[in-house]
């Protein structure tokens, strides 16, 4: 543990999304020296997919994450054995059903194991009556009314804090299943239980919300997602998972799994903690992070220590996504080859939408994806993509009659080389669905931890000392910039040739922090990354919709929040970028002045 004293608590993170690997959960409960696993199976994605499900079944299926019982299940004799406690939020939109697998499966095996699980997260009852009392839930992305939405609500699920947890714990469960928990609500819930902390332990909540939030998405703080990815040592076949080693104070150390690829370093770890934020202030229904002045110190190989978080009261209100049936999506493809590009793009979209009934279509786009280079090396590399993408109220709006024949039938007329994808799955009309995050106020949700082996069902409170939430948070350019000119001579080059970052999704919400590795860098990132610069930067993709910026300099990092960026979200998105990953790799490419004593030390 080098300089740091060992703590007594160890939580691993066996999961990061529902499609993560599935043998972390067995690996870690029978090889590593931990009490607690937690594991992350939600996204907004399988918020609006699986409460549809549930809608469309009207309960008949099984809208819970089934990837979490492959994991469990050759873990469940190494839980039992070394008395592991688990918290994970698989059930998604069917906690209940989800218990009633696990026990079975519990049975099946002869194991002493207690199940309790986590309700109340589902909330489209509260919602559709809040609505007609005349509550009129304010987009936390666009800051609209839901009244002029234009789609019904037909589902909400909103994000519960971390009591259920520590409740079910302190009533012997030794397996707690939760839907919508906040991300780093299970790990909070391992801190909060192991140490006994009450709902006023503000400091120490907030620095496990943070562990939490690192560890949320399992190997993206041990090189996964990492923008320094080549620098990963061996062939990085399997990343090892992370563990947070922490004190009764909050404060904590991130490592890894043993024996495992990966690295734990300050730039994983501050890559990790850029993630998915809004601002300086982080918010849970539990506590707000306040994260601009953290500090993380690599203490050892594989192991960072992190501190110096504050804290503010908890929001009376929490996050609910509600979610609609938006209507049908389809897209067709041509692909376009060698000179011209733009003009041949063109051409095709003026024969297209000449042939198309445009007032059918909420969102008709045409967009040319990637770019041929000069003296290309083969064919394919010359190619680009070039695709049609539509939604629309009606299904039949978007038949194959009415959508994809229109878009072929010009092929003979078209550019030169006009060639369309032949295979026409995504041609046909496919559901899509609206999603609107708001705020909801934690009393609205009847949060209960669920104990069927006691026959108990344990009602929690929601907080009573609080502070309202900030719908825009603190914002400013850099105190006292600099003048570039001062770092010398400079050459035209990549931004992310010296700079590192993280981006991703909230919403339609897009946020990306930059940061640099040497201090002597950080006086010219703060200086240069203004919100025009980043706008500048953006190109053809800047909406002209507000952009917040703060800085972290213990981090040596700038963070932005682009509101309203990604086109409604994930669940409809008319992009490719529908997570917002991939807008931190965009920006890094981009031209730049860099100083040419940075670009001597080496490109990230």
């Amino acid at each position: 543990m080098g300089s740091i004293n060992q703590p007594t608590l160890r939580i691993a993170s066996a999961s990061g999304s529902v499609t993560d690997r599935r043998h972390a959960c067995a690996d870690l409960a029978k090889d590593e020296d931990i009490q607690y696993i937690v594991g992350d199976w939600m996204s907004e994605y399988n918020m609006t997919t699986r409460g549809i499900g549930k809608i469309n079944s009207s309960g008949a299926s099984e809208e819970f994450e089934n990837s979490f019982l492959e994991a469990i299940e050759p873990a469940l004799p190494y839980i039992a054995s070394r008395k592991i406690k688990v918290a994970v939020n698989a059930g998604a939109s069917d906690t209940e059903k989800l218990h009633e697998v696990v026990v079975k499966m519990v049975n099946k095996a002869r194991l002493n194991l207690k199940v309790a699980w986590i309700g109340g997260d589902e909330v489209v009852d509260a919602v559709k009556k809040a609505v007609r009392t005349g509550e009129d839930f304010k987009s936390l992305t666009t800051g609209k009314k839901l009244s002029d939405w234009g789609f019904e609500p037909v589902y909400a699920q909103c994000y519960l804090g971390c009591w259920g947890i520590v409740e079910a714990f302190n009533n012997d469960a030794d397996i707690v299943l939760c839907g919508r928990v906040a991300d780093a609500s299970p790990t909070i819930a391992c801190a909060a239980y192991h140490y006994g902390w009450s709902k006023h332990d503000y400091s120490q909540l907030a620095h496990a919300f943070v562990a939490g939030h690192l560890i949320e998405c399992s190997t993206y703080v041990t090189g996964g997602n990492f923008s320094g990815f080549k620098d990963l040592p061996g062939l990085s076949l399997d990343l090892g998972f992370p563990i947070v080693d922490m004190k009764v104070s909050g404060e904590f150390s991130i490592t890894k799994q043993k024996s495992r690829d990966g690295i734990v370093t300050v730039s994983t770890c501050t890559a990790q903690l850029l993630y998915e934020i809004q601002g300086p202030l982080y918010y849970n229904s539990d506590v707000v992070a306040v994260i601009d002045n953290i500090k993380m110190v690599q203490v050892d190989k594989d192991e960072v220590y992190v501190s110096n978080i504050t804290s503010l009261k908890p929001p009376p209100t929490t996050k609910v996504g509600i979610t609609a049936k938006g209507g049908f999506q389809a897209e067709a493809h041509y692909f376009l080859c060698g000179l011209d590009v733009e003009e041949k793009a063109a051409l095709l979209e003026r024969q297209v939408r000449h042939k198309l009934d445009a007032s059918k279509f909420h969102c008709l786009k045409f967009r040319t994806n990637g770019r041929c280079p000069t003296d290309p090396k083969n064919q394919d590399a010359a190619t680009v993509d070039l695709r049609v993408f539509a939604q629309a109220a009606q299904e039949e709006d978007l038949s194959l009659v009415n959508f994809f024949r229109p878009i072929t039938d010009t092929i003979m007329q078209s550019y030169p080389g006009a060639t369309f994808a032949v295979d026409a799955r995504q041609a046909a009309p496919k559901p899509y669905y609206e999603y609107w995050v708001a705020l909801l106020p934690q009393s609205s949700a009847k949060h209960i931890c669920h104990v069927p082996y006691k026959k108990l069902q344990i009602p929690i409170e929601p907080p009573t000392d609080t502070a309202d939430f900030l719908y825009e948070q603190p914002t400013y350019e850099t105190n006292s910039p600099i003048k570039l000119s001062k770092c010398g001579p400079a050459t035209k080059a990549p931004l992310g040739a010296i700079v590192h970052a993280r981006s991703g999704d909230k919403g339609s919400d897009c946020n990306v922090g930059f940061f640099v590795r040497h201090t002597d860098e950080w006086d010219w990132l703060r200086s240069f990354l203004t919100v025009a610069k980043v706008r500048e930067l953006l190109g053809e993709d800047d909406t002209g919709k507000p952009i917040f910026r703060f800085e972290l300099p213990n981090l040596h990092a700038v963070h932005f929040l682009l509101k309203d960026h990604l086109d409604r979200g994930v669940s409809s998105s008319s992009t490719y970028d529908v997570l917002g990953k991939n807008l931190a790799e965009y920006l890094r490419c981009k031209l730049v002045e860099v100083p040419d004593k940075f670009l001597q030390r080496g490109k990230i």
